[in-house]
């Protein structure tokens, strides 16, 4: 990974269809061709899961929006968010929401657990920052806090590692997404530096 690679440019592209808009983020430059399918490759994936999971095509979707955040765009690191919002009746919609971390110059993707060096305890570590968030922020949780997971939800956002959970999965809807940031500088000793996290740490 090459911490000087500088921000990658991001197009848009826009799929309609009746009563859906779907935003879909590519990279269209500033890094090698093999990178940028890579990664784009992995966005389109993850954005044609989060339309499944929503039931698309159906009829009963009254409406569907799909939007992108980027997170970090900086340091040879992408870390963005796909958002799908769907209402098919009810008393409100159901908004997915899919992180995808890449390596910039390489198209890479991690996971959760190799942003950490091996046999760090990373999920122990983690699990009771977040206990201790939730305690703080004083969070009505509708279960017992369940623990971070292999495929555990994140993005990368400043200088700082951020935790979530779907909706309802933890919090009542109307707190929405539960959001745990965690600074890279709290968790220094176990990140793998020469992971994503490793350069937010400079």
């Amino acid at each position: 990974m090459n911490g000087q690679t500088m921000m990658l440019p991001i197009r848009v592209r826009t799929m309609t269809a009746k009563n859906v808009k779907i935003n879909v983020p590519y990279v269209n430059g500033g890094t090698t061709k093999a990178a940028q399918m890579a990664m784009n490759k992995k966005i389109a994936s993850a954005n044609q899961a989060l339309l499944k999971e929503q039931g698309f095509p159906s009829k009963d979707i009254q409406q569907m929006d799909g939007t992108f955040e980027s997170k970090t765009n900086e340091r040879g690191v992408l870390s963005l968010s796909l958002l799908n919002y769907t209402f098919t009746g009810g008393a409100h919609g159901n908004t997915l929401q899919k992180s995808l971390t890449f390596d910039a110059n390489t198209g890479r993707s991690y996971k959760l657990g190799e942003l950490f060096k091996k046999d760090s305890g990373y999920e122990a570590r983690l699990n009771a920052i977040i206990q201790a968030q939730i305690k703080a922020r004083q969070l009505p949780l509708l279960v017992d806090y369940p623990g971070i997971t292999p495929d555990q939800d994140f993005y990368i956002a400043d200088k700082s590692l951020v935790i979530y959970f779907p909706l309802y999965a933890i919090v009542p809807y109307a707190w929405g997404f539960p959001y745990f940031p965690i600074s890279v500088f709290d968790i220094q000793d176990i990140i793998d530096e020469d992971g994503p996290l490793g350069f937010m740490m400079y």
